[in-house]
């Protein structure tokens, strides 16, 4: 047995290859095919699509450099060398090639491919030669318009050949010895291809050859020689039988991107959802019937399942972005938008979308872009900016802004920058109001110092008075630094839901360590400003008819996350029913900061305990709150109730919550006593007027 049969020892039965078959399949292959010989690169062997890539420029027998010499200075030469000298595979995906496609030397195109150089081993072992795999990529219609033409061109010069071989049969015979050779050449790199192919055998699609990388996506299962529903019998539901058949009975080429399956990877194994790029093939013999089918595969299911993952996570980004009240957007190194939040919409009468592309300055107009055109040159070089900034968007549009720049900078390269612009417009008119209030109140006093004695109460009131006012002058600079404390949870459970790898990026972590910090401090503040503002000017509030049931039962709710992390028990006792006349604001204030404490003092020995108790007398209604906490001593009971004040350090808070609770239990005219023990816990009863 010679050489050549020993690589075509197939079996007897009509499905096994012969020489001619090989040399069509390969003549016949959607892939563009060649073979370079030697140190130069010269072209050995060279199918149809190759071909067809340079027109009717001759290719056989010429070295690469001379048959196509526009590639120099393309990567081409040199990644033929590294294959040639190294034997190292080199995969390509979409590269650019300029090549002429016909030996005008005019029209120089540029495509781009998908292709494999490998290399190539005589019976020594030693390298000599390349074998190319190349899919041109640049258009699938095109892809396929071509493949069909190539089939004609086949299918005519089989006939030719045919002719040919009648006409000079000695002439045939001769260079068969020849061809036999090339065919076990053929064979062998078609079996060292890197990307699974197989060869579907008749009607009833019996694979005839399958390739070692095809054979390696289903270890384990015996496919040569079983038909293709016998081998994979759960394919029979699936679309695959149908398009199959029709690539046999029309010849039409059917190719897929991402197609999914259904399918086992081993014999009995359990179903996987695999994605295949494929393109099946009609196959034809020397009659020019179709009398196979070639398939060309490869699987792309880690691919397809990061674009979902990363697709997922960008709707979910967004859909927080657009959640929150801050301008936020990404502006490229030509100062135009490619990214804005829906928060963008309630300042410009455009949508979100509408504003991608347009540069800064025809957005935000030619005033607002001089206040701020200083810091975009300085992000733009990669420095990481906070500023306040006047913006006088249109007539009768001006905002006062906190603003943070956090340049892009990928690969030393600055390629744009994140801009989170929040509205401080109330806080900065209330600190000039609080400021000019401050200087109104100053000049009153000097006046009234030079008056007499009858004025000397008014005074003492006014300094009380100032004495507020710096209070709030300090909270006003103390917290007013951005905002987003209510949607702190949705921050929490975004990061909890998000894929730790879309995290991972600097400018992600940095965004949401902005919006994280800017929550810790901006609805705390506005609410705890606004209610000391209305305390000390409403003396007496509006009472109406409160039940006390209802109060509680709303206070639980808005307490629920903190009662569910510190694993609390609270209880109400004999609230069932009651209901007097009060403030329900002030009510539902007074409930929540006793009942908060509680649980934000907790003992870290034991579970808390909170309990709610009502009783009334015949002159007051009685509120008590009790706790097992870490309690306090109440030496220092002067801090208790005082502005900023905390007995605790060890826990997150302000300090105006029970001096919130006091002011508003003074205005009603009632008061406030405690009962403590450090380590054992703490006693509130607040005592309402009837």
């Amino acid at each position: 047995m010679n050489e050549t049969s020993q690589l075509l020892s197939f079996s007897p039965a009509s499905t096994a290859l012969q020489p001619e078959d090989l040399y069509g399949i390969f003549m016949q292959a959607p892939a563009m095919m060649c073979v370079f010989k030697g140190p130069d690169h010269v072209f050995a062997f060279v199918n149809p699509p190759y071909q067809a890539l340079v027109g009717d420029r001759p290719l056989l027998g010429k070295p690469i450099a001379e048959a196509m010499p526009e590639l120099e200075g393309q990567p081409i030469f040199g990644l033929l060398d590294r294959v040639y000298q190294t034997g190292e595979p080199f995969h390509a995906h979409e590269m650019q090639v300029r090549l002429y496609h016909d030996n005008s030397n005019q029209n120089l195109g540029e495509n781009y491919y998908n292709f494999v150089y490998q290399a190539t081993h005589d019976l020594s072992g030693q390298i000599d030669g390349v074998l190319v795999f190349a899919y041109e990529v640049t258009a699938q219609v095109q892809a396929r318009q071509e493949t069909e033409k190539l089939n004609l061109e086949l299918q005519t010069l089989n006939q030719q050949l045919e002719t040919r071989v009648q006409e000079r049969t000695q002439e045939v015979l001769e260079a068969r010895a020849d061809a036999l050779r090339e065919w076990e050449r053929l064979q062998d790199l078609f079996m060292q291809a890197l990307s699974p192919i197989c060869i579907l055998d008749g009607p009833q699609l019996v694979y005839q050859l399958v390739n070692p990388a095809y054979q390696q996506a289903f270890p384990g299962r015996e496919l040569q020689g079983k038909p293709l529903l016998e081998a994979m019998p759960e394919l029979k539901t699936s679309e695959l039988p149908a398009i199959l058949e029709n690539v046999y009975q029309t010849g039409q080429t059917f190719v897929a991107q991402e197609f999914p399956v259904q399918i086992a990877r081993f014999a009995e194994g359990p179903l996987e959802e695999m994605y295949w790029n494929i393109t099946y093939q009609a196959r034809y013999n020397r009659q020019g019937q179709i009398d196979g089918i070639m398939v060309f595969a490869s699987e792309v299911a880690d691919q397809v399942h990061a674009r979902l993952a990363a697709e997922g996570s960008a709707q979910q980004l967004r859909l927080v972005t657009d959640a929150l009240p801050v301008l936020i957007s990404y502006i490229d190194q030509e100062e135009k938008y490619q990214f804005t939040n829906k928060s963008y919409e309630t300042w410009f009468p455009l949508k979100a979308e509408d504003l991608l592309g347009r540069k800064v300055q025809d957005v935000v107009g030619k005033h607002s872009y001089q206040n701020v055109k200083q810091y975009i040159d300085r992000a733009l070089t990669g420095e990481r900016l906070d500023f306040e900034a006047t913006m006088p968007y249109r007539e009768g549009f001006t905002r006062h802004i906190s603003t943070s720049y956090v340049p892009d900078i990928q690969e030393g390269e600055v390629k744009g920058f994140f801009a989170l612009v929040t509205d401080i417009t109330h806080q900065k008119e209330a600190r000039l109001a609080v400021e000019e209030s401050e200087k109104q109140a100053k000049a009153l006093a000097q006046e009234l110092e030079q008056t007499n004695e009858d004025l000397r109460h008014t005074n003492q009131q006014l300094t009380h008075i100032n004495v507020d006012l710096d209070n709030f002058i300090y909270t006003a600079s103390h917290d007013l630094k951005g905002p987003i404390l209510n949607i702190d949870g949705l921050l929490t459970a975004l990061l909890e839901d998000l894929p730790p790898d879309s995290l991972a990026p600097v400018q992600v972590q940095q965004t949401v360590e902005l919006m994280q910090k800017s929550v810790q401090r901006f609805k705390r503040t506005i609410e705890h400003l606004t209610e000391i503002t209305k305390l000390q000017k409403e003396n007496r509030p509006s009472t109406t008819s409160v039940q006390l049931q209802e109060v509680f039962n709303d206070t639980l709710l808005d307490l629920d996350q903190a009662v569910k992390e510190a694993q609390a028990q609270v209880i109400a006792e004999g609230i069932a029913g009651v209901t007097f006349q009060f403030s329900e604001k002030s009510l539902r204030s007074i409930v929540y900061n006793l009942l908060s404490n509680a649980i934000k003092y907790a003992s870290p020995e034991r579970p808390p305990v909170v309990r709610l108790r009502y009783r009334q007398t015949s002159e007051h209604h009685l509120l008590s709150v009790q706790d097992n906490g870490l309690g306090m001593n109440l030496q220092r009971n002067h801090q208790l109730f005082g502005m900023f004040q905390r007995l605790h350090d060890h826990v997150e808070g302000s300090g105006i919550g029970l001096y919130m609770v006091k002011r508003m239990i003074d205005n009603a005219g009632g008061r406030i006593e405690v009962e403590s023990e450090p380590g054992k816990g703490s006693t509130f009863t607040v005592f309402l007027p009837r």
